[in-house]
């Protein structure tokens, strides 16, 4: 795989080259020579088969857990989440004991008590790291999804980019069964803050346990805003909020 460069921009099939587009620019590389029919029958290519099928199901599980998050990823992404998704729900489905090669499930690694301490601490948007951002200890209770953060003095102990006036807060509780794909979320009411000197402890409690089973995940949001004749407006589309997976039960 090479860069393109020049004047010439070509995004298409060329004799046994493909140009194409990435998040990374414009690139080239070379056709494949192995047909889809081969690979998916060959027993020479069995091993191909397996990675692909557990491949397919780490970047379906990544796509899972984006979609049952809701709206609040939106607001606190990096343009390679499902990428660094996709590792840690490779990384998951490695540590099923249960299934054969091939078949091994996200949902089995999750039985693991390794297993929810990959998840635990996630970050979904790297550029703001809640532990870069944010220094206050913060406690969840597992029962209730209540996320509480002690004694934060948000002049001195946030981090959110020059500009920001005031920051918002908000938790949410999520019930994620891997193996069937059934969700549900609940949400606590988001609080606003103006950055200034002084000691507060939120306390943000979703308005209800979610239904179902699975395995609960609780998360935090940060948002940054600047406040201009009493409107708040977004800081940099973005960029500085935080959206963190607390803890893992």
């Amino acid at each position: 795989m090479a860069k393109q460069g020049g004047i010439l921009q070509i995004q298409e099939t060329l004799e046994n080259l493909t140009f194409y587009k990435s998040a990374d620019g414009l690139l080239v590389r070379t056709r494949g020579g192995v047909s889809k029919q081969r690979i998916m029958n060959d027993p020479a290519f069995v091993r191909t088969r397996e990675n692909g099928a557990e491949f397919g199901h780490s970047a379906n599980s990544g796509k899972l857990l984006r979609n049952a998050v809701g709206s609040m990823v939106f607001k606190a992404k990096d343009r390679k989440l499902s990428s660094r998704l996709l590792k840690v729900m490779s990384q998951l489905k490695n540590l099923d004991t249960v299934n054969a090669r091939g078949m091994r499930k996200v949902a089995e690694g999750l039985n693991d008590p390794n297993g929810k301490l990959l998840l635990k601490g996630f970050d979904f948007n790297e550029r703001a790291a809640l532990q870069s951002v944010l220094y206050s200890p913060i406690t969840v209770d597992p029962l209730t999804g209540t996320v509480t953060i002690s004694d934060l003095n948000p002049m001195e102990q946030l981090r959110g980019g020059d500009g920001a006036t005031h920051f918002s807060l908000q938790s949410a509780y999520l019930n994620l069964d891997f193996e069937t794909g059934a969700s549900a979320i609940t949400y606590s009411p988001a609080v606003s803050f103006p950055i200034t000197n002084g000691i507060i402890s939120p306390i943000l409690t979703p308005t209800a346990v979610p239904a179902g089973n699975g395995t609960q995940l609780f998360f935090l949001l940060v948002e940054f805003f600047q406040e201009v004749n009493g409107v708040p407006y977004l800081l940099n589309n973005g960029a500085f909020n935080v959206l963190n997976c607390l803890d893992v039960v």
